[in-house]
């Protein structure tokens, strides 16, 4: 093992993170490598920093395994060959024998390109667990990763020079505000407040049209009642923005079967 997998393997010790076969590699290094302890103690510093700089929460139970999940199914490859091929094929063992001494002696200060093989990625997951443990409990795997579509129109819409908004706020403290954007083509609804709905009904949105709704798609809002939902179409200026109670699936005539629980008037 060299001193770069050592510091990645330092950061998962330090997140109670390791495999079984890890955290004994790990341990075979500590006691083979004292020189390298600075490693240790700086991740475990770390991982102290952060979680004293905010409240502890109780991630759910899946995080850890949502998290290994996705970081696998990215790219994994090295520059210096043989170094993780595990790969059963004629010969391997002949070839562990030639590349193994290299691999003891391998620098610190080798290329990135190098450092980004399994180890690294595995930084990469330790890091986010690290994030979701200590502190963003609430934010899953997913969305770190690779944010909703809605959350990305919505930085899309906030970021284009034309980007507009306006807001509503009900009487029960229901908060709604609708975002759009002419050059970017999109529109997006943002709510506070939704109260939950049973099993067997859905959010709808519509654009409203002078006298004629159209369907613009359904959401449904999260336990807290927040919900970031893209409108589907093309909004035209002066539509309202409504949001009707439907059949789960949504209206099955594409007409609203209620009245508005939300109006949001954009001009």
């Amino acid at each position: 093992m060299n001193e770069r997998d050592f510091a990645d393997l330092a950061v998962g010790h330090a997140l109670n993170a390791l495999s079984e076969a890890d955290e004994r590699a790990y341990q075979e290094a500590v006691a083979g490598n004292p020189h390298w302890d600075h490693h240790v103690r700086g991740a475990a510093d770390a991982v102290a920093a952060i979680s004293a700089s905010v409240e502890p929460v109780e991630p759910p139970a899946s995080v850890r395994a949502s998290l290994f999940a996705r970081i696998s199914e990215l790219p994994q490859e090295s520059s210096v060959p043989g170094r993780f091929d595990s790969s059963p094929t004629t010969g391997a063992r002949e070839d562990a024998a030639t590349v193994e001494p290299q691999r003891e002696t391998v620098s610190v200060g080798s290329s990135m390109a190098s450092g980004w093989g399994p180890r690294r990625w595995f930084t990469l997951a330790a890091s986010l667990a690290a994030v979701l443990i200590l502190g963003f409990g609430a934010v899953t795997v997913s969305q770190l990763v690779s944010p909703p579509a809605s959350v990305v129109a919505l930085r899309q819409i906030e970021q284009a020079p034309d980007a507009q908004s306006a807001s509503t706020t009900l009487p029960d403290g229901m908060v709604a505000t609708a975002h759009w954007s002419p050059s970017t083509g999109q529109s997006v609804l943002v709510t506070d407040g939704m109260p939950a709905l049973d099993a067997d009904k859905t959010y709808e949105l519509w654009f409203v049209r002078g006298d004629t709704p159209i369907a613009a798609g359904t959401f449904e809002p999260d336990d807290a009642g927040k919900a970031t939902a893209v409108l589907n179409g093309e909004m035209h200026a002066g539509d309202i923005i409504a949001v009707t109670i439907e059949p789960a699936g949504g209206s099955p005539d594409g007409t609203p079967s209620s009245a508005p629980v939300v109006a949001v008037a954009t001009a």
